[in-house]
């Protein structure tokens, strides 16, 4: 049997999570850098909607040489951030070369949680073009996904984005994608043995109670009005936000689509399997869930308006595909690992923090073995739906 005197369960501690949680760092197999190919494929397939957001934007001319600030919320640490960042400012660009105003200086910010892996995602990033920011024309650009060079200044902001980050009035347009479906911490009710919303057996909200759904909804609708009051004081009048996020297609929270299949099936399963082999207490698992919820578009919809800061210009369901990239998807044994590293890359870092490494080891082989033993199925079925949204200030 594990002992566990001396471990504390790091979710249900809001500042604990904080400080701890962020997707898999480094470049090895199954951190994020390595495991997030399908969010660039749903990404580069939104594309067409940031653009069409970053169109609705007015053309102002830089006063004071004030530069065009774009902040990446939740920028993690893999190469998407910087595709995204380069899109924006490409776009941008564009759009101020067949203006009458000369384009402005861009800076982007990165900004994920204190315990994100910035070194990986600022070893990614590509120098500085040569001669910008100095009145001289922009050299050494070209037309790749991600240039060799980049045509804007770069800095990190650590924090977390259900807080204020920026001052006031200073960004341009923010973008988020694929995180704010995490929540600031796990509903205390749901680990509370006393609470009927605890989650027991489970280790995510799908399958659950309806205590238990009412208890992430509501933590899902306090971290959105403080994520949406803290920015809606950091734009900039005449600014915009575009926001990419999983969704769901049902209105009941219990079913939360293609996070459910990824938490609530296989992985599931897994933990199971190591508490009836003794390898971990029923408590310990109990007692470790998963900080996601898989909002609807209504539900959205009626947090903003009752936030009341903003106007929404775009809302809709978007239909991303499946989280899994494999090269042969008929090699049961690679479906199966990919579903591992899928899992382990962004919800790792808190496993290893409540059951150790040893046993997260064991945790996941085990998930790897129960997808491929389901992979025909689970290439199939995992599909997610994505919230896009695009808002400006009303």
């Amino acid at each position: 049997m594990a002992d566990i005197s001396d471990k504390e369960n790091v979710v249900v501690s809001n500042t604990k999570l904080e400080k701890v949680f962020a997707m898999r760092g480094g470049n090895g197999e199954d951190s994020y850098a390595n495991n997030s190919q399908a969010q660039a494929k749903h990404a580069r397939s939104m594309l067409h909607l940031l653009k069409k957001t970053l169109d609705g934007l007015r053309l102002m001319p830089a006063h004071d040489g004030a530069p065009f600030v774009i902040a990446d919320l939740g920028c993690s640490s893999g190469s998407n951030a910087l595709y995204m960042a380069d899109a924006i400012v490409k776009h941008m660009t564009e759009r101020y070369d067949a203006s009458y105003y000369a384009a402005p200086e861009f800076s982007v910010f990165f900004s994920d949680l204190q315990s994100n892996d910035f070194n990986t995602l600022f070893q990614l990033l590509p120098p500085l073009a040569a001669n910008y920011g100095r009145g001289g024309d922009v050299e050494g650009l070209d037309t790749a996904p991600i240039p060799h060079h980049r045509s804007y200044f770069a800095a990190g902001v650590p924090g977390s984005f259900h807080k204020r980050l920026f001052p006031a009035r200073s960004i341009d347009v923010f973008y988020s994608t694929f995180c704010l479906h995490w929540l600031s911490q796990v509903p205390e009710s749901v680990v509370d043995v006393r609470s009927p919303a605890y989650n027991k057996g489970k280790i995510y909200i799908h399958g659950g109670s309806e205590s238990t759904a009412i208890a992430f909804r509501k933590q899902f609708q306090s971290d959105m009005t403080a994520f949406l009051r803290a920015r809606s004081v950091e734009m900039k009048i005449g600014g915009s936000m575009f926001l990419a996020f999983i969704g769901r297609t049902s209105e009941d929270p219990t079913d939360q689509g293609g996070a459910g299949l990824i938490f609530g099936s296989h992985y599931q399963d897994a933990w199971d399997d190591l508490v009836q082999e003794g390898l971990i207490t029923s408590e310990e698992r109990d007692s470790f869930n998963i900080p996601v919820f898989a909002s609807s578009v209504q539900e959205f919809k009626e947090l903003v308006e009752a936030e009341g800061s903003y106007h929404i210009d775009m809302l809709q369901i978007f239909k991303g595909g499946s989280p899994l990239v494999v090269s042969h998807p008929e090699d049961a044994t690679e479906v199966g690992q990919a579903l591992a590293n899928s899992c382990r890359s962004i919800s790792g870092v808190l496993v290893d923090a409540h059951i150790g490494e040893e046993l997260s080891n064991e945790l996941f082989s085990r998930v790897a073995r129960r997808g491929a033993s389901h992979a025909k199925e689970l290439y199939e079925q995992l599909q997610f739906f994505h919230i896009v949204a695009s808002l400006s200030l009303a």
